[in-house]
């Protein structure tokens, strides 16, 4: 019976997936596109946990929908806008997108259809974030430092730039 919730359970996150990405990309206003992305991500994060990649998972919620799209969201409020409800318009290239995306989707969906695919021979471990984090703090902790160091740099440039255009006026 588990696999059954299971696919019920993949079924729902997919939907809510591709909906919220769907209302990211057609939203005109930037603002709720940010929020729609917030939700995808955390959808994505539900189907890496439907994988038993809770490790994966945990980093999908805090890395992506939390700080980028929190990032985003300072962004978009430090900015001075006059009209924020049309401020993700849709141009001439939504045209051309739109039927490349969908042959592309129905290409991958039959490419997906005919494949054959191989039951992996493992069992997925238990234990993934007691194996990973060794790695991550003794291997790899000056890269992990380096990327903490330059998200910071990064967010507090885009402060400063900021707050460089609202002393100074529009910058028009």
């Amino acid at each position: 019976m588990e696999n059954i919730y299971s696919f019920i359970a993949f079924i729902l996150l997919s939907g809510m997936v591709l909906g919220s990405a769907l209302l990211v990309v057609t939203l005109k206003n930037l603002v709720h596109s940010v929020l729609w992305l917030i939700v995808t991500f955390i959808g994505v994060a539900g189907i890496f946990l439907l994988l038993n990649a809770d490790f994966v998972a945990a980093v999908q919620v805090l890395v992506y929908a939390g700080a980028v799209c929190i990032m985003i969201a300072f962004g978009v409020m430090l900015v001075q806008r006059i009209d924020m409800a049309n401020s993700n318009p849709v141009n001439w290239r939504f045209k051309i997108a739109a039927p490349l995306v969908g042959g592309l989707f129905i290409v991958i969906g039959l490419l997906t259809a005919r494949a054959q695919w191989v039951v992996a021979g493992q069992e997925v471990p238990e234990k993934t974030v007691q194996n990973l984090a060794p790695i991550l703090m003794q291997d790899f902790v000056i890269p992990f430092e380096v990327a903490a160091i330059l998200l910071t740099v990064a967010l507090t440039g885009s402060l400063v730039l900021v707050k460089e255009v609202k002393a100074n006026g529009d910058r028009s």
